[in-house]
């Protein structure tokens, strides 16, 4: 065999990963299934209310409203591409994956997540035309509009995400079938690659996911300045309304701040746990947290649960 079919041969992609969870002993890992059981029972029933809410009360049919229960929906898909499998992984001794499921995985995450990034940015601009444009909101933001920003949101994450996962997907692993991690994440799986233009891949990846986050990031800060700058100038009248915004801005600094801090903190081998707490906090966390937020700050989400829960 000449040396360039061995090289060939070396640098094939696995049939299947061994993902290198959360490890323990037994009863660790029965504390940890009954957690993680708990979360995604919270997170669905917390969204599912949230969404069903939208549907049936007359008063949330707003746009605002109509972008939460997108919301919603979307915390669904995202805590469901991962939670699921790492249940089923927390009592099984071989916790492994296929490649293909491996990266589907990683394709309906970042799908989710960047769908989840040009959505909060899309209700950022919502509310910056509801305060600072009252009398043109209703006129802008007409039901077409939110329809077309929810597709944009929707075919965007989706765009990048489908070449993030056909770029990691040709990657080389050189018969390395390990990930460090407790789901198939793309950082993780480069870490695992062998390929010579490595950095390359990262550099290619991440500009991709960056466009996306940091995009969306930056709409919804010059969305905000400019709420701030009209909540100082105008007064109390302004004042009221910028109290609607107070749900979303807490759960946006939640969503991009701990996906910042998961993605731009060094990885490293000695702090496996504290990596694994990190995607948690951003994959699993923030969908749970994100009805709770939008329940507890918003009088009109409040008024609908009381009148579901008076019939």
């Amino acid at each position: 065999m000449s040396p360039e079919s061995l090289q060939r041969e070396n640098l094939s992609s696995p049939t299947m990963f061994l993902l290198w969870g959360f490890s323990g002993a037994y009863r660790a890992q029965v504390t940890l299934c009954l957690c993680f059981s708990l979360v995604y029972l919270v997170t669905l029933l917390g969204n599912l209310s949230i969404v069903t809410l939208v549907w049936l009360d007359a008063h949330l049919h707003s746009p605002m409203y109509f972008f939460l229960g997108h919301l919603s929906f979307l915390d669904i898909c995202y805590s469901s591409v991962t939670l699921p499998k790492i249940l089923g992984d927390s009592f099984s001794p071989q916790r492994t994956i296929s490649f293909v499921g491996c990266i589907t995985q990683i394709y309906f995450f970042l799908c989710f997540g960047g769908s989840e990034c040009i959505l909060l940015a899309a209700m950022a601009y919502d509310r910056y035309l509801a305060i600072c444009h009252p009398l043109h909101y209703l006129a802008v933001m007409s039901k077409k509009t939110c329809h077309c920003l929810v597709a944009i949101s929707w075919l965007s994450g989706s765009l990048s995400s489908l070449i993030q996962a056909f770029l990691t997907a040709r990657l080389p692993f050189c018969g390395s079938n390990m990930i460090d991690h407790l789901f198939c994440e793309t950082p993780f799986l480069l870490k695992a690659s062998c390929s010579p233009n490595a950095p390359l891949n990262k550099a290619t990846l991440y500009v991709s996911a960056g466009t996306i986050a940091m995009g969306s990031f930056l709409l919804t800060l010059v969305s905000y300045v400019h709420i701030i700058r009209a909540v100082l100038q105008k007064g109390t009248r302004t004042q009221r309304a910028f109290a609607t915004c107070t749900s979303h801005l807490a759960v946006v600094s939640l969503f991009f701040g701990a996906g910042a801090i998961a993605y731009l903190v060094p990885q490293s081998s000695s702090s496996k746990e504290l990596d694994d707490i990190l995607a948690l906090l951003y994959a699993i966390v923030t969908p749970l947290l994100n009805p709770i937020i939008y329940s507890l700050r918003n009088s009109e989400v409040k008024g609908a649960i009381r009148k579901a829960l008076c019939r």
